[in-house]
């Protein structure tokens, strides 16, 4: 099976961008996990896939597999690369793209200067559809982690996020404690791991271990939930900067119900066809 892809990346969280409206596309875990391989493969965190709409709100459906081949709800990184390919490509002329996930239906605007704000709809906090076991929604969870008990928030933003305030981004132990809290077990189907650094009311510092993945240079799910995260528990303005290892996103959430926005680059790295 031979596939024609595009190499894209937000912020250095790097994608394979896959068209199938106009090439035929079967994906097994082994087929993504050998394409998201960095050294027998193209090599990325996840692969998008780009489908016809699934109902008539929408113009397009999205689908998002993990490097480990494991299919998720959400990824607003992805979502902007989405909307610069499907634009790039002629699929759409739109400046406000409509899309079908997993988790729902999210919105695509094309700003000026090439970047993309993305809707990524409203954060949901409820433990059992995060899903997260817990006996009542609380702002923040004690979680034991490595012997020791840590304070989270938790909430989905499509997908389940774990935010913990740290003094420094630089000193978090994100390689030792990024899997532990991805697979601890009041995380039915995992979680993703975010390390926040509030460095002042409308900016932060943010790393984050991935589902699935691993650390990445940029998540923009993990933006949006760090800054609900600090809002809520009275840290963070309704307009933050972002600083992820990869560059800055802009996360824009006024309050409860509300969808959060954010707004970042999207790039192109090159195309190629890959004989499977």
């Amino acid at each position: 099976m031979k596939l024609h892809f595009t190499k894209m990346h937000g912020l250095g969280n790097d994608f394979v961008v896959l068209d199938a409206i106009n090439q035929s596309v079967e994906l097994s875990t082994a087929t993504v996990t050998k394409l998201a391989d960095r050294h027998f493969g193209i090599g990325c965190d996840q692969v998008l896939l780009i489908e016809p709409p699934l109902s008539a709100d929408t113009d397009f459906h999205y689908r998002i597999f993990n490097a480990d081949g494991s299919e998720v709800e959400a990824c607003g990184n992805g979502a902007r690369c989405f909307a610069r390919y499907v634009t790039e490509k002629g699929l759409s002329g739109k400046t406000e793209i409509p899309v079908g996930t997993l988790a729902g239906k999210i919105t695509l605007r094309l700003t000026d200067g090439g970047r993309v704000e993305v809707a990524m709809g409203a954060p949901v906090f409820d433990p059992a559809s995060i899903p997260f076991v817990a006996d009542q929604q609380a702002d923040s969870y004690q979680l034991e982690v490595d012997g020791q008990m840590h304070l989270f928030s938790v909430l989905s933003m499509g997908n389940p996020h774990a935010v913990m305030v740290v003094p420094s981004v630089d000193l978090a132990e994100v390689a030792k404690l990024g899997p532990i809290i991805e697979n601890h077990p009041r995380f039915p189907q995992r979680t993703n791991a975010g390390f926040m650094q509030v460095i002042g009311p409308s900016e932060i510092r943010l790393r984050v271990y991935e589902r699935g993945t691993g650390e990445t240079l940029a998540c923009g799910s993990g933006a949006c939930a760090a800054v609900v995260a600090g809002r809520r528990l009275g840290l963070l303005d309704d307009e933050v900067i972002a600083h992820l290892l990869g560059g800055d996103l802009m996360v824009k959430w006024r309050s409860e119900g509300q969808p959060v926005l954010i707004e970042g680059p999207a790039e192109t790295v090159y195309e190629g066809t890959i004989d499977l």
